[in-house]
């Protein structure tokens, strides 16, 4: 550290950097490069991680990932495969999806070529489970992951699927009757290779889906309805979080680049406030007593994620391979060092911010995306908090009762208690500060059946009922909600804040009295409001 940055050779200041987001060298800024440190993969994978986070607890291993990543087989891609993943296990995660974008030139060359990558990546970096998916084009709709388990048909799955049922693929991104009908296609052609066994397992999940508007109600309905198993839940955070850093130090856009308007093909009874982030947070989400919550209340188990759309990274030293040709060979040529910050960039590396955790009965495949389906998972920004167990339980009877995603059963009459147990940020995030959580919102809503209006994105009856401030920085916290006798099928789900800003909801402070504020266009530092969200609980009292 005697030596200053400005006198490091590339290699050697790339080097540095990379220890200290590790946090073994003193903080500093601007990201690495991703070529300059080619020996330091597994250097990275096991100082820059806590092994602690494997061992089981609540019964799981709590594995952090991310389901939205790109690459140079990407047209608005950069970097390699193994770029992203050796950078997602240095940074913390257990699981990743490479999630190129759908489109003619993906669909003919690219879902071929980029699996001998990621193979490869998968024999170099053993300790991570790498799918293969892609982001499908919805028809008449917007962005969606769609991912399957590792197997000898993957990438001919993959590649059958994109060509048939692609909304650019297929001309078919306008929002008709016609194209919603591909999209439901689409998702029966999944379900199919499932059941057929062509594929262990496949999964969606819709990305950024309040961004342009292009999601309706009635069609996310229409996906989790016509297959379940398969469209299970959406970004509730989306990626590129780095984009609303102010100008000149960043990109100076809307964070995650929400900053679009209606467009006609926009559904026409979104407000105008959806097409922007609060905290972070897709409108769908952020909103208490809003759209997901209106599936919540239809008992729909429609899961939330959060990862990085990484495409570029703010700040870093990279650029595309001279000479490239993305339409002629599907991809872009490896990144070369350019050494100037790019800053107009908007996104973070996988696990650099954004991490999605999800309760896992093994490290496998199988087991995550077994995790991902039954709705066991919590999201966070910026290292937040570090772990997260919920329990719903009968009050008094020593049970354990049911986690995130389940439902606990109880007769009429019966108490219930949502049992809380936050442990605390106990290192530097990537940031290298220490964040603390200052409050806990138990946000609970009455489960009303399936709503006859299939374009209702609001439920009246979900509300915050209790908030827990947290009056301390370290170790672990417990808390304890009592809903009391229970009388009538409800559901409750968790949201925690560091409670840098904080506004009534958009329904109103009776129903979300300090919530999120929505995200100024230009001035949003993603490192000043952190935010944490957990999937429901379902409490269901027999007849």
């Amino acid at each position: 550290m005697s030596v200053p940055d400005a006198e490091l050779s590339p290699g050697q200041l790339s080097r540095r950097q990379m220890f200290r987001r590790a946090g073994l060298l003193g903080a500093g800024l601007g990201a690495a490069g991703v070529l300059g440190t080619p020996g330091l993969a597994a250097a990275e994978a096991t100082t820059a991680r806590s092994r602690g986070d494997r061992e089981p607890r609540d019964g799981y291993l709590w594995l952090a990932g991310d389901h939205h990543i790109h690459t140079q087989y990407s047209s608005d891609g950069i970097y390699r495969v193994i770029d992203q993943v050796r950078h997602a296990t240095a940074y913390g995660l257990d699981w990743m999806v490479i999630t190129d974008h759908g489109g003619a030139t993906h669909a003919k060359i690219g879902v071929d070529k980029v699996n001998p990558d990621i193979v490869a990546a998968r024999a170099q970096v053993r300790d991570a489970l790498i799918f293969q998916g892609l982001e499908w084009n919805i028809p008449a709709a917007e962005h969606g992951t769609v991912f399957v388990a590792p197997g000898r048909n993957e990438v001919s799955t993959l590649k059958e699927f994109e060509n048939s049922f692609d909304g650019s693929v297929k001309s078919a991104t306008s929002s008709t009757p016609q194209n919603e009908v591909l999209a439901i296609a689409g998702l029966n052609f999944l379900a199919d290779a499932v059941r057929r066994r062509r594929v262990e397992d496949a999964l969606f999940l819709a990305n950024h889906p309040a961004r342009k508007g292009l999601d309706s109600p009635h069609e996310i309905r229409g996906w989790r309805d016509a297959q379940p198993s398969i469209a299970v839940g959406m970004e509730g955070a989306p990626g590129h979080q780095a984009a609303g850093i102010p100008k000149p130090h960043g990109p100076g856009s809307g964070r995650g680049f929400y900053d679009s308007t209606p467009g006609a093909d926009s559904w026409p009874g979104y407000p105008a406030e959806s097409y922007k982030t609060f905290g972070g947070f897709d409108w769908m989400t952020a909103t208490v007593g809003g759209l997901w919550d209106s599936l919540l209340a239809e008992g729909k188990g429609w899961w939330i994620t959060a990862n990085s759309d990484s495409h570029t990274v703010y700040a870093d030293t990279s650029e595309r391979g001279p000479n490239s040709d993305f339409n002629a060979n599907g991809k872009y040529e490896d990144p070369i060092y350019k050494g100037v910050q790019n800053l107009t960039a908007g996104d973070f590396w996988p696990g650099y911010y954004s991490r999605t955790h999800v309760g896992s009965q093994g490290f496998s495949y199988g087991a995550v995306m077994d995790g991902i389906r039954q709705g066991r998972v919590w999201v966070d920004h910026g290292g937040l908090i570090s772990g997260l167990v919920v329990r719903a339980r009968i009050s008094g009877r020593g049970q354990r009762g049911v986690t995130l995603g389940d439902t606990l059963h109880v007769r009429r009459g019966d108490k219930v208690e949502l049992a809380i147990e936050i442990t605390l940020a106990n290192q530097p995030n990537w940031a290298q500060f220490v964040p603390t959580l200052a409050r806990v919102d138990v946000i609970q809503g009455d489960m009303t059946g399936p709503a006859s209006d299939k374009d209702v994105f609001t439920a009246p009856a979900t509300k915050v009922v209790q908030s827990f401030e947290v009056g301390k920085n370290s170790g672990t916290v417990t808390f304890t909600y009592r809903l009391g006798a229970v009388d009538r099928p409800v559901y409750l789900r968790l949201r925690g804040t560091d409670g840098n800003r904080s506004a009534p909801g958009l329904l109103g402070a009776s129903i979300d009295p300090h919530g999120p504020q929505i995200d100024v266009f230009g001035d949003a530092d993603p490192w000043k409001d952190l935010w944490f969200y957990s999937n429901p609980i379902w409490v269901l009292p027999r007849r």
